[in-house]
């Protein structure tokens, strides 16, 4: 007994079943969470160790190589970058797709403590993280207050952002701008000489004075009390009265004589304000698997919780910017395509049907699959993200499919005049070989997605599983509830012209039938002329290769779309200072602000950047903006468009800074154009990269090309005279402590004031520590007492370091990095790609991609393949179902004829082969291939009654006329919401829909001619075979 007897005879146990299903979705529904897309960036580790007053080369031979050498054993991993700088080193494990992340974590921090003891003594312990700097933060925050400076500060980093911190999915957070209280011992140059004193003794003295130290237990048989000496500071006057000296007995010098002590603040390094107005900034990143939109939630709620209780002291957070605004947006925008893609597939459905009730039947279909998708996407752990939803909005015209084709050939038999009960049965059975053939070249084209073993593997597979799941139940309906339905409610059309509805159904369907006695005829006129035909394919796939060597077609990841948000870089020479920065900085700020478009600007002044090349580590002379543009309907000009006017402006009002842009779309986007170049020659390297960097910046849309590895900031080098050193008693070691400490400074000491600890800082007088002239007066003082001066034992000469040295697989290397304006990134990859080949690498150089066109190259192999292997699965399944090599091979031609309409379209709606132009021309091989199918299947079956091969093609291509009209115009039709949809998450989507519109018209005009004809020749050479063996 099969399924449709089943459904016919029992309907309680379909009901039962879908029951099941209905109440599943329902429940996984309510319980899947929101985000923008799934991830797919590369897991990454990343060790940062600070090392202060190192400079580059000095973190790299003591720091970096070592973390490097230890991390070399470490599995899964893909590549490691290296970036040294001053005071820093960052390590990047990049990864393999797969590599338990948590793992790989515990075996770097365990293989990094096995060489802590190698490691410098002046560095502070490696911090190891999941989340890349290259990550951007999905909130940026500003918060203001009532408070003193210092005060709100301390509030902020002890009470309110571990609050923000512990919640659920937040990773770090980077706090910028701020005033830090800091106990400040300026000491004097001169008094020191005078007391005969060195720096050194007064770190020494204080560091050794301002300590708690637990000192036993006293205690006898019947207690026990432990001891403890109290030697904390708690006042500035405790730090001003620690002895440092006794020159002469009776004669102490304490700190107060010899140096300043100051309440104050800590050295500025960054400075963050909103729309002008200073505040304290914070930027928020999330962990890898964290679903952005829950975080954002949580965050939105704490800082509404703090302000309530902290009203008194007002304060106020301002969120800044908040990606997962858009995110919603884009999700409420792809829901809204679903819905309008029902409502016109209805009406679609309903002229071909004639009839609310068969129409009905139909639509069923609808929401009894995506129901159960919904189930298995909850249990999957799968989220409401763009894939999944857009998987969704594109087959609402594939489940109607099975159920047109089934409905469709049950009311042909109601039409003969049968007993409802016997044509559903029969009409069922008729096509039930076709409709699982359609079905399952719909489901095998997404088959090999799964087993993808590339970043971008995880996004596509949501949205393959959604399709596969939403598909194979909707040819359950088609053999169960569609069959039932019609068994009970279905009836022998006749329609009367009573009303305008049924006049306007009979005038359709006259001019249908007059269309498809017209295409009888137009496919008799092919079968006669094949070799016209022939050509006019030919002809046509010949000009679809020539249009897309036109170029008009670019190439790129994902197009990120216009949100009306980007971030602008500013750059100052390297010798200016944070205070200088932040002048300068304010003036091009308010530049800014007074233009109409500029909505709102978030600033961070020297603080750490995010985006691309971004190493979580600031610089005092950058400064970053985040700009958000006020709604496109509230202004006249596009973003791309106002920021190359806002350029031009900025560069004649601001001609010494160097300015940057940056587009930030709906998807975080890395650097479109990165290019490593390693080897072992490092000064090789440097040119290649300087010559590489030329050119790339001749191609056009390349924009703010950089090299990572640049001239660095001046610096004074003390070289010491060993000889001259020795014979007045000093060592390396000693003076160069004492050099760090008056110019960096020692803050190992603390002050403790109820209960908070707070920094002291121990340094020279800032008078002292200006110039050239004051490196070379610092003096030391000799185990004699005698004070010398820098100058007497070593030469004081100006010079410039690198600012970074970059290493990649444990080699020297250089990246050259470049946004795209007005371009697409892969365009200009390929540009750059026919540069090398005519300018090709010196040997000993090696050039690795990174970033976007890596995933892109990765991504689009990985397609290429899944297409292949399609195209390879579609014809085994037919083979399977058909028993025939021949017949399967026929229905095939419809594939090729798809991409003529798919690339045309392309062309005319202006967009580029993207990830999802992709994967529209993969479910395109299953969807056409269905309408060959559907004319092979029925001209089979004629020709199993006896009927002739060219009678048979005639009237199967007749017959199926109708089916394949449905189909296809309810599928392309479907689509047209998302092919024009403007507004949020519009664009990425956009061209997705039009290749799968261009491919369907095409395929389907070509096919109804090229499939039957194919068939004929295949059949008449059978034909000759036969004759010739008689």
């Amino acid at each position: 007994m099969n399924i449709t007897k089943i459904s016919i005879n029992r309907p309680s146990l379909i009901i039962v079943l879908f029951s099941v299903f209905t109440l599943l979705g329902i429940i996984g529904f309510k319980n899947l969470g929101y985000e923008l897309l799934p991830d797919f960036n590369q897991s990454v580790v990343v060790i940062k160790t600070i090392y202060p007053g190192a400079e580059p080369s000095e973190v790299e031979t003591s720091v970096s190589r070592k973390i490097e050498d230890a991390l070399s054993n470490l599995e899964g991993v893909d590549y490691l970058e290296t970036k040294s700088m001053p005071n820093a080193s960052v390590i990047i494990a990049n990864l393999k797709y797969g590599t338990d992340l948590n793992i790989a974590m515990q075996d770097a921090q365990r293989y990094i403590d096995n060489i802590r003891k190698d490691l410098p003594t002046g560095i502070l312990s490696p911090v190891m993280s999941k989340v890349s700097p290259n990550d951007l933060p999905i909130i940026s925050i500003s918060a203001t207050s009532n408070l003193a400076a210092t005060d709100f500060y301390q509030k902020m980093k002890d009470d309110y952002l571990p609050q923000i911190q512990q919640l659920k999915g937040v990773a770090e957070i980077t706090m910028l701008g701020g005033e830090e209280r800091e106990i400040q011992v300026k000491a004097n140059q001169d008094k020191l000489k005078l007391y005969q004193i060195s720096l050194y003794q007064i770190v020494e003295a204080i560091n050794r004075s301002g300590i708690d130290l637990p000192a036993g237990k006293a205690q006898t048989d019947k207690e026990s009390n432990s001891v403890r000496l109290i030697g904390k500071f708690t006042t500035v006057e405790d730090i001003m009265n620690v002895q440092v000296a006794m020159p002469a007995p009776g004669m102490p010098v304490y700190v107060k004589d010899v140096a300043n002590v100051i309440d104050g603040v800590k050295e500025i390094s960054s400075v963050s304000r909103y729309n002008g107005v200073n505040g304290i900034g914070l930027m928020l990143k999330k962990q890898g698997d964290a679903n952005a939109v829950e975080v954002s939630k949580l965050v939105h709620a704490k800082l509404t919780q703090i302000e309530a209780a902290n009203a008194d002291y007002g304060v106020k957070f301002i969120v800044a910017d908040d990606s997962t605004d858009m995110t919603i947006a884009a999700v409420n925008s792809v829901v809204y395509d679903l819905i309008l893609a029902v409502i016109l597939v209805s009406l679609v459905m309903f002229l071909f049907l004639r009839s609310f009730r068969n129409s009905l039947i139909v639509l069923i279909s609808i929401p009894t699959s995506l129901i159960t998708a919904f189930a298995v996407m909850w249990l999957l752990g799968f989220t409401l993200n763009l894939m999944t939803l857009l998987a969704m909005s594109l087959i609402i015209g594939i489940l109607v499919d099975d159920a047109i084709v089934v409905l469709e050939n049950i009311q042909r038999h109601l039409d003969m005049g049968k007993e409802k009960h016997t044509a559903a049965m029969e009409g069922r059975m008729e096509i039930g070989f076709s409709a699982i053939s359609i079905t399952l070249v719909d489901v095998v084209v997404f088959l090999p997605i799964l087993f993808l073993q590339v970043f971008v593997a995880d996004m596509l597979k949501q949205f393959s599983i959604v399709v596969i799941t939403s598909t194979l139940t909707s040819l359950l309906v088609g053999f169960t509830l569609v069959p039932w339905l019609a068994s009970r409610i279905g009836k022998k059309e006749d329609l009367q012209p009573t009303n305008f509805v049924n006049r306007f159904l009979l005038w359709f369907e006259a001019q249908l039938k007059t269309f498809i006695d017209w295409y009888g005829r137009q496919l008799e006129w092919v079968l006669r002329n094949k070799l016209i035909f022939t050509g006019i394919v030919i002809f046509l796939l010949v000009m679809t290769g020539l249009m897309m060597k036109q170029g008009i077609v670019g190439k790129e990841m994902m197009s990120t779309g216009d949100q009306g948000k980007f971030r602008l870089n500013l750059e100052y020479d390297k010798t200016t200072s944070v205070q200088e920065n932040n002048i300068r900085t304010q003036k091009v700020e308010n530049f800014i602000l007074q233009q109409a478009e500029v909505s709102t600007l978030f600033s961070n002044i020297a603080g750490p950047s995010t985006g691309i090349g971004s190493l979580g580590v600031g610089s005092a002379n950058l400064s970053e903006f985040t700009i958000q543009l006020k709604p496109e309907k509230e202004r006249s000009i596009k973003t791309e468009a106002f920021m190359k006017s806002l350029r031009v402006e900025l560069n004649k009002q601001f001609p010494a800074v160097n300015f940057s842009m940056a587009v930030l779309g709906l998807l975080p986007k890395q650097a479109p154009i990165k290019m490593t170049l390693s080897g072992s020659n490092p000064d090789l390297i440097m040119k290649t990269a300087n010559e590489l960097k030329a050119a790339i910046e001749k191609i056009p849309g390349a924009d703010n090309v950089q090299l990572t590895v640049k001239p660095g900031s001046p610096e004074y080098k003390v070289i010491p005279d060993k000889e001259k050193m020795q014979s007045l008693g000093l060592t390396t070691a000693y003076v160069g402590l004492n050099l760090r400490t008056a110019f960096t400074g020692n803050d190992d000491a603390t002050l403790t004031e109820n209960g908070t600890e707070f920094p002291v800082r121990i340094w020279l007088d800032d008078f002292d520590r200006k110039n050239f002239e004051d490196v070379k007066r610092l003096s030391s003082v000799n185990p004699m007492n005698l004070p010398i001066e820098v100058s007497q034992f070593a030469d004081v000469v100006q010079a410039n370091s690198p600012s970074l040295l970059e290493r990649l697989d444990r080699q020297p290397s250089v990246t050259l990095t470049s946004e795209s304006f007005g371009r697409p990134s892969g365009t200009m990859a390929d540009d750059a790609i026919s540069y090398l080949k005519t300018a090709e690498l010196p040997d000993g150089v090696k050039m690795t991609w990174g970033a976007d066109i890596k995933t892109q190259n990765e991504s689009f192999g990985a397609l290429g393949s899944v297409l292949l292997i399609s195209f390879i699965l579609i014809y085994l399944i037919m083979i399977a179902l058909y028993d025939s090599y021949i017949y399967p091979f026929v229905a095939l031609f419809a594939i090729p004829m798809a991409a003529i309409g798919a690339f045309l379209a392309l062309n005319l709606s202006s967009n580029n082969l993207t990830l999802f132009a992709q994967l529209g021309l993969i479910m395109l091989m299953g969807l056409v291939t269905k309408n060959s199918i559907l004319i092979v299947d029925f001209t089979n079956q004629l020709k199993a009654k006896g009927m002739h091969y060219k009678e048979a093609l005639i009237l199967a291509g007749k017959e199926r006329m109708r089916p394949i009209l449905m189909t296809t115009l309810a599928m392309a039709i479907g689509m047209l919401p998302i092919a024009l949809a403007k507004g949020t998450a519009s664009e990425w989507k956009n061209g997705l829909a039009w290749v799968i519109i261009g491919g369907l018209l095409s395929s389907m005009i070509l096919t109804v001619y090229l499939v039957p004809m194919v068939y004929y020749l295949v059949d008449r050479l059978k034909e000759k075979r036969e004759n010739r063996k008689k």
